[in-house]
């Protein structure tokens, strides 16, 4: 009650936020959730665009390598003859041992047709949707050791042991044709394969991209995953060599161009985070 007009005043209402306010909260949040959605699909449709590109030029610059088969053979028997002084001239052997076998043959084929291009973009989805903070560097190593192939396809063709002469290598491929997409020119489907360079063969990336599979998920796997990377580098490379596709120099260089790739993608990440801390 006022003491100078007697009029009453009732209990003092708590004060709430308007619904506006209320609302601006929730709205901000969601709009934030939105930008990072669209700048994740953009990052993603990026990267795609990327990887697709320079898998254009991959193909286009197979297409443009020498492609005398005279001149690969002879490198391929140079090749050999190496292998044969370090006592690692198994190619025949291996190739006559399991070729002829089609419950061996068919399975092998299929994993040299398929697994080479199914597991690798696997893996590098995985690392950019579940580590991103080490994808730019997987990302790298993968274009840099394939770069690196690709400049010895174009500058040091090798014929495969299957385009050999003499009947000495079977090609499994061709073998067992029937069962799957592929032709007698390596694993390229039926009617693309003008598309391919069959003396890409040395050296190996089918070996040297499980190999790069195996590092990118080495460190955010348990050992059962650890286990089933190194069956994968070590399947691929008996599947690569029994199937008359590649020699064992091949599948050693392919491992080394990938390592190249992964050791030079460490020491550019170094330098740069060395250059950070500098800056601050």
């Amino acid at each position: 009650m006022s003491t100078l007009t007697g009029h009453g005043y009732g209990p003092a209402r708590a004060t709430t936020p308007s619904s506006r306010g209320a609302g601006t909260p929730m709205s901000t949040a969601q709009t934030r959730a939105a930008v990072r959605r669209r700048v994740r699909l953009a990052s993603g449709l990026g990267e795609v665009a990327l990887l697709a590109t320079l898998w254009i030029a991959y193909s286009v610059s197979r297409l443009v390598a020498d492609d005398n088969l005279v001149t690969a053979q002879s490198r391929a028997t140079e090749l050999l003859r190496v292998e044969r002084y370090l006592h690692l001239d198994f190619e025949s052997w291996l190739n006559h041992a399991l070729t002829p076998i089609m419950d061996i043959a068919v399975p092998m084929s299929f994993w040299y047709a398929s697994l080479h291009y199914v597991v690798t973009p696997a893996v590098l989805a995985y690392a950019f949707f579940r580590q991103r903070a080490h994808y730019p560097r997987a990302r790298n190593a993968l274009v840099i050791g394939s770069a690196i192939g690709l400049v010895c396809y174009m500058l040091l063709p090798t014929a495969p042991p299957r385009l050999m002469p003499g009947g000495h290598y079977l090609d499994a491929l061709a073998q067992t044709a029937r069962f799957g997409w592929w032709t007698n020119q390596a694993s390229a489907p039926a009617g693309l394969g003008h598309i391919t360079n069959e003396l890409a063969a040395m050296p190996s990336l089918h070996v040297g991209w499980t190999v790069w599979v195996a590092w990118a998920i080495w460190r955010h796997t348990n050992l059962v995953g650890r286990v089933i990377a190194c069956a994968y580098v070590a399947g691929t490379t008996l599947v690569v060599i029994a199937t008359g596709n590649h020699w064992v120099l091949d599948a050693v260089a392919g491992a080394v161009v990938v390592t190249a790739g992964i050791v030079i993608t460490g020491r550019l990440e170094l330098r740069a985070n060395q250059s950070a801390r500098a800056g601050t």
